[in-house]
């Protein structure tokens, strides 16, 4: 039976008050809800775990739906039909604020919410939807309605594992860590059925909470106690985790509990899949509704951290094929995903969850064999995989991280295999990384603030151009076969990529600057006997090889920045030192990092401040001399990357204006 879905549109009006895009012309905005309904039998779905526990309709089919939002060119014959979809992360927009620089917004619709107009120029119809099915309601995301697993009609339970970690004080939280994200209800309010430990540091011994000390219960109305010192506001709740001394900063707490009602959550898959071949395939829905977007020629798709996971996961699990076989991404562009996949085809998973740091959710089912998209084999199971095994749809891939990949996301297990050793990428890939950037390099941050919980200051390395050069990119690629760049990755061969004790002999020993202890290992782990089918049984799990799989890290030059990867202007005409990782707080898990924020050393602003604090980094003014000097290093860095086909012609008078902007602000250097 063919799978069915109908586009409901429920507004539908101009963008950006009818502007005129370049050739392209005006856009249109089309936000509605898709209605699927879907064989739970059919070969297409048999990657969905649970889904024959979930509940049907007459005719046999399961049935779930999903947000939208299409910004298409009023005029389709105008457009490039080319579509560009948007996974959206936790549910947000992210595309525009990325490629176009735009400010970010969940309801995009005047001019200034297309920043600078670049995929509207390019002419892209663009496509944002709903995959995650355990968001709840918010600041307008798109979400999804899912159905919920059952044995028969009777409620499945199962062990669940949740950590938190706060950086201010709570006395309670829900059962999923985060207001945004549905909690899997307990089965029990008895807190002695469950256990809650808190520990000061990963490794820390687990010190258990007295079960008298805490409760499944929330705070309404006020908390404290009344005349007789009974406690007030607090209520049960089944969805909800109260500690009687609060939740403390610098600590890392962990329940593990008996959740029900599992979500079907790898219809996610589904719902993206089935949405996008419809708009590329389909000419009318199920309703008889015509297709909204008119001819597409070739159909991409970006996603950046949770939802760069989720593309690798996507295309891993054979979900780039249709329905009927169809290829539906000609090409994927996931960003800052590292080495990661998502747990949507696993029972009580948190999507939002799981993606582990050096600091916190160490114990959950995150990373997994395979993390490369080339064949490998794990040296711990004998198992041989890759992402890419389905040679006839699987899509052309430009994989782009940061340095902080590297260091919190295992990213060097894209390129080599799971002892460390360099691993040739199939001809359909490209892997690059963006030196000495960090996981969240907004093209509308510029002040360097220090993080809550960190020491330094933010990384600040601009990285937007690179965004507009890859889709380009992928564009040639795909439509005429002209290739990208080759990879740019640090290799063991070039000795450019490092075990950790080999990059701390090449850090600068900047002045009061603490050094991190490691990059985000991957120990090997024993989640139970049918942890990869989709049951985790043993939580938390037993440890197996405390080494694990080998993480590289770049090698890092005089100046502590990155020696190998692309480098943005801004690193190859430095103000500081901008590296993947930033310290912690005293209070907030002090020796550790912080688990996604780079860090900005500024330099010494002249050679007497050099002297003064023994720093061993040239000066600002050693280097650059004058303001002039400055932005003309910037121009020929921004030059030397566009005729290697990085930046756009058009983003190198952006770099300068910019480089002047900060060439006045960020030192007092007399430049």
């Amino acid at each position: 039976m063919t799978n069915l879905i109908e586009l409901r549109i429920h507004d539908r009006g101009s963008f950006a008050d009818g502007h005129s895009f370049g050739d392209t012309g005006a856009y249109e905005r089309l936000r509605g809800t898709a209605y699927y309904a879907v064989d739970p039998k059919a070969p297409a779905q048999a990657a969905v775990f649970d889904i024959e526990n979930a509940p049907v309709n007459a005719k046999g089919l399961v049935e779930f739906s999903a947000d939208f939002l299409i910004l298409k060119p009023a005029d389709p014959a105008r457009g490039s039909k080319r579509l560009f979809h948007d996974f959206g992360n936790r549910g947000n927009m992210r595309m525009l604020q990325f490629y176009n620089d735009a400010p970010g917004t969940n309801d995009p619709r005047t001019l200034a919410h297309a920043g600078n107009g670049f995929l509207f120029r390019r002419g892209y119809t663009v496509v944002w939807s709903a995959w995650q099915g355990d968001l709840m309601a918010g600041n307008g995301r798109v979400l999804m309605n899912i159905p919920v697993a059952t044995d028969k009609g009777q409620p499945i339970t199962g062990t669940v594992l949740e950590e938190y970690a706060v950086s201010t004080p709570a006395f309670w939280l829900p059962l999923s860590g985060r207001a945004s994200t549905r909690s899997h209800p307990t089965v029990s309010l008895d807190t002695a059925k469950a256990r809650l430990t808190k520990r000061r540091y990963p490794d820390s011994e687990r010190i258990a909470i007295p079960s008298s000390e805490w409760a499944f219960a929330m705070i309404e109305g006020g908390e404290g106690q009344d005349d007789q010192g009974a406690e007030i506001g607090i209520h049960p709740s089944d969805r909800h985790v109260y500690l009687k001394k609060g939740f403390q900063p610098g600590w890392i707490y962990e329940l593990v509990y008996t959740g029900r009602d599992p979500l079907v959550l790898g219809l996610g898959h589904v719902a993206v899949r089935d949405l996008v071949g419809h708009l590329r395939y389909g000419k009318k829905d199920a309703a008889g509704n015509a297709n909204p977007v008119g001819k597409i020629e070739k159909a991409y798709t970006w996603g950046r951290s949770q939802t760069g996971r989720c593309i690798r996961d996507y295309v891993y699990r054979g979900f780039n094929a249709d329905a009927e076989g169809r290829k539906v991404f000609d090409g994927v562009l996931p960003h800052v995903a590292g080495a990661g996949r998502m747990r949507m085809h696993h029972r009580f998973a948190n999507l939002i969850s799981g993606a582990g740091g050096v600091y916190e959710e160490g114990y959950m089912y995150g990373d997994r064999f395979p993390f490369s998209y080339a064949h490998s084999t794990d040296h711990f199971t004998g198992k041989a995989d890759a992402i890419l095994k389905c040679p006839e749809t699987d899509p052309l891939v430009i994989h782009t991280q940061t340095s902080t990949e590297y260091w919190q996301r295992r990213g060097s297990l894209v390129h080599t295999d799971t002892r460390g050793n360099d691993l040739a990428q199939p001809a359909n890939v490209r892997v690059f990384l963006w030196a000495s950037s960090q996981h969240f390099a907004s093209p509308l941050i510029k002040e360097t603030r220090r993080p809550g919980a960190g020491t330094n200051f933010v990384n600040t390395v601009h990285t937007s151009p690179f965004f507009r050069a890859m889709l380009d990119a992928m564009d040639r690629w795909a439509t005429d076969g002209t290739p990208p760049p080759p990879s740019r990755v640090p290799t063991r061969k070039d000795g450019t990529l490092v075990p950790f004790e080999q990059y701390l002999e090449t850090f600068p020993n900047i002045p009061a600057q603490p050094l991190p202890h490691g990059p985000n290992g991957l120990p090997y782990m024993d989640f139970g006997p049918t942890a990869d089918d989709g049951l985790i049984t043993k939580l938390p799990p037993d440890v197996l090889d405390a080494k694990g799989y080998a993480v590289l890290l770049p090698a890092a030059d005089a100046d502590g920045n990155d020696i190998p990867g692309v480098r943005a202007p801004m690193v190859q005409a430095p103000l500081g030192t901008y590296t993947a990782w930033n310290m912690r707080a005293r209070g907030q898990g002090r020796g550790y990092t912080l688990k996604l924020d780079g860090a900005y050393i500024p330099l010494p602003d002249t050679p007497e401040e050099r002297k003064a604090t023994r720093d061993p980094r040239r000066s600002v003014l050693e280097r650059y001399g004058s303001k002039e000097a400055y932005v003309a290093a910037i121009k020929a860095a921004a030059e030397k990357l566009a005729a290697e086909g990085f930046m756009l012609e058009e983003d190198v008078d952006r770099a300068v204006a910019l480089a002047a902007d900060w060439g006045s602000t960020r030192h007092d250097v007399r430049l």
